[in-house]
C-alpha cells in the first residue's frame, strides 16, 4: 500500500486532496465540535498518515499544536514545503508510532489510512495511538465501508474500528460528504468514527 502512495505522490495522482478540498466545510464542522469544548490553545494533534499535509496546516492554522506524520517522504517534504503554519512532520509508520520521540496528544486524525491497513497492523495503530494519548484525547477517524472493488483501500466496519480501540468509548458514527469523491469511492460509504480514551484506572 505504501508503494502505491508513494507513486501516486510521485506522478500527482491525488484524488483524496481533490476530495478533501471538496469536502472542506463538511470538515471543518467535525474540527468544530472537536473543538466546542475545549479552551484555547487547543492541545497537540497528530495527523495520521498526513500526506502533503492539507490538514495538518489546517489544524494549525485552527490553534492546534499539529504534527503530521507519513511514511512517504515525498509527501513529507511537499508537506514542510507548503508552509503556511506551524505545523511540523515526521516520516514515520503509523503501525509503529514512538511515544518516547512524539510525545502525548490530545486529539488524532486519521483521513484515509486504517482503513487500507489489514487487522493486525490496525491494532498496532491503535495501540499506538493509545500509548500516545493523553487523558480523555479523541480521535476522529474516517473509513469506508468494505466494497470489494479493485484499487480502492479495503475498508473497516464499525465492528473492526471498535476491535482495535478497545480501551476506548465509540462517540459517534457519522457519513461523510463525498461530494468531491470519484464514482466507485462513493460506493463504499464512508464514516466518521469518533472516538474518547476511556480513563486509566489505578
Amino acid at each position: 500500500m505504501s508503494t502505491g502512495y508513494a507513486l501516486a505522490y510521485r506522478f500527482g495522482v491525488t484524488p483524496w486532496e481533490r476530495a478533501g478540498k471538496v469536502a472542506n466545510e463538511s470538515f471543518g464542522a467535525l474540527l468544530d465540535r472537536e473543538e466546542a469544548d475545549r479552551a484555547r490553545p487547543f492541545g497537540r494533534a497528530l495527523d495520521l498518515g498526513c500526506g502533503r499535509g492539507q490538514h495538518t496546516h489546517d489544524l494549525a492554522r485552527r490553534g492546534w499544536e499539529a504534527v503530521g506524520v507519513d511514511n512517504v517522504a515525498r509527501a513529507v517534504d511537499a508537506a514542510r514545503a507548503s508552509g503556511g503554519s506551524s505545523a511540523t512532520f515526521t516520516v514515520g509508520d503509523v503501525t509503529d508510532l514512538p511515544p518516547a520521540s512524539l510525545g502525548r496528544f490530545d486529539f488524532f486524525l486519521d483521513v484515509g489510512c486504517f482503513h487500507g491497513l489489514g487487522a493486525s497492523q490496525r491494532q498496532a495503530e491503535a495501540a499506538g495511538i493509545t500509548a500516545c494519548a493523553a487523558d480523555g484525547s479523541t480521535v476522529l477517524l474516517l473509513g469506508f465501508q468494505p466494497a470489494g472493488l479493485p484499487f480502492v483501500p479495503r475498508g473497516v466496519t464499525r465492528a473492526d474500528v471498535e476491535a482495535a480501540f478497545s480501551g476506548w468509548d465509540l462517540l459517534s458514527v457519522d457519513p461523510a460528504d463525498t461530494s468531491g469523491m470519484p464514482g466507485p469511492l462513493k460506493r463504499t460509504k464512508p464514516q466518521w468514527y469518533r472516538l474518547r480514551k476511556r480513563p486509566t484506572t489505578a
